[in-house]
């Protein structure tokens, strides 16, 4: 007898989304596709594999991800490439390759799955989803607006706007920063003995990220610390002022968090977070910013940019919190057969039914079964309706339709009455 091999399981942090979960991960999907387009964004599809320069030029090579979170190997060629840790990098590559930024403007969104090498914990995973949304060639501070406004339409349709709190900042200009930068050292240094360990390594190569710290033992030392606002000239405070006002405009509630910060220098002016107090430690659901910067850094012209990128897991962690989500039901109709004669009927039937009425999701029972078991099958499918044939139906073209969700009566329609129920009273509905 052959030894029974063992089961492979998935890769830690690598997770199955469930056929029960799915219809949740589509409804979100779909919400935010319908929001998209209503701004007049265009989906880009980028590649899941880029060559590893592209992460070390565009995150930079002292950072976590590409020193310790990268998934990079080398193919058959000897080429290093890497499973995309962001989205934003793949994305401009792909408009410069394409000469998408001479002389024009863009708003593109993306979807898919990324890519780090962390700890698995709830809401972090090291096969994650992300939406991006990324826009080239618009200077001002309206785009910034937008971004946010998007966004917050966004959580608004989903049910969490209460859930999520908008923080804002200004990184100023590169020039500014640097000039920051010699400040905020310059009071590290006075505080060496409270900084940890990380702290102390991004002293010399990122010092705004220990602004970032969540190390409650540095907190207060942290609020002390200068501020980036205060060293901002006076174009700078010009565009964090005008975003500002157009929130204020549209009633969008904001708070200044001065120590948010992006460590890369190709981030300037506009960042922004949505944060959540109902997830624990992995508290932010979207990250965004202004990143004219990184444009040159992969060999393009200067231009401007803005983006910003969404946590589907996180977000989907907060739609677990609310009473409803109005998910659709993965199947209106379920067709009971049994008889030889039945289920030659029904599927000539279905298919007849599939034709006329394309969004109806009709599922038939396949592999025999009793009536009995069949009828628990289309309950737990969650159908609103059974079709019931046996062989008398079948030869009198009659069946008949018994719903599952309410306390009506059964009905016996031949196929033409059949189709016209369920095409005046029976409204599909679709994801």
């Amino acid at each position: 007898m052959a030894k029974q091999q063992q089961a492979i399981q998935a890769i830690r942090g690598m997770h199955d989304i469930l056929p029960e979960q799915s219809p949740y991960w589509q409804w979100l999907e779909s919400q935010a596709r319908q929001v998209l387009a209503g701004y007049g964004y265009q989906e880009i599809r980028l590649p899941i594999v880029e060559k590893t320069e592209l992460f070390k030029r565009s995150i930079g090579e002292v950072t976590d991800i590409v020193e310790k979170e990268m998934y990079t190997f080398e193919d058959r060629n000897g080429d290093s490439l890497t499973l995309r840790p962001e989205g934003t990098a793949g994305c401009l590559r792909a408009c410069l390759e394409h000469g998408l930024l001479h002389n024009q403007s863009h708003r593109l969104w993306y979807y898919g799955p990324m890519f780090r090498h962390e700890r698995p914990q709830k809401g972090r995973y090291r096969q994650f989803y992300q939406l991006g949304v990324e826009t080239y060639g618009m200077p001002g501070p309206d785009i910034d607006a937008e971004m946010i406004l998007l966004s917050d339409r966004l959580w608004k349709r989903l049910g969490i706007r209460d859930m999520v709190e908008l923080q804002i900042n200004s990184l100023g200009t590169s020039d500014e920063r640097l000039a920051y930068r010699g400040t905020l050292v310059e009071y590290f240094k006075q505080h060496l003995h409270l900084l940890d360990e990380d702290s102390l390594r991004r002293l010399e190569t990122n010092p705004l990220r220990i602004l970032d710290s969540k190390n409650p033992e540095m907190q207060a030392m942290l609020q002390q610390a200068p501020v980036l606002l205060d060293h901002l000239g006076a174009e700078s405070l010009a565009h964090f002022d005008s975003l500002k006002a157009t929130l204020d405009d549209l009633g969008i509630a904001y708070t200044i968090n001065t120590r948010l910060v992006r460590g890369l220098d190709y981030y300037g002016k506009t960042v922004f977070e949505w944060v959540t107090e109902r997830l624990g430690s992995q508290g932010t659901i979207c990250a965004g910013g202004r990143y004219d910067g990184l444009i040159e850094q992969l060999g393009g012209k200067a231009n401007h940019a803005i983006g910003f990128a969404m946590g589907m897991e996180r977000i989907l962690a907060l739609l677990e919190l609310l009473e409803t989500v109005p998910v659709a039901a993965s199947v209106d109709v379920f067709m009971i057969r049994v008889g030889s004669a039945a289920e030659a009927a029904g599927m000539r039937l279905a298919e007849a039914l599939r034709d006329q009425l394309p969004q109806l999701k009709l599922q038939v029972n396949c592999g025999g079964g009793s009536f009995k078991s069949q009828f628990k099958k289309a309950d737990k499918s969650g159908a609103e309706y059974a079709i019931v044939i046996g062989d008398d139906e079948a030869a009198r073209g009659e069946v008949a339709l018994k719903p599952l969700r309410a306390d009506q009566e059964q009905l016996t329609l031949d196929h033409s009455q059949l189709l016209q129920f369920l095409r005046d009273r029976h409204q599909p509905s679709s994801l």
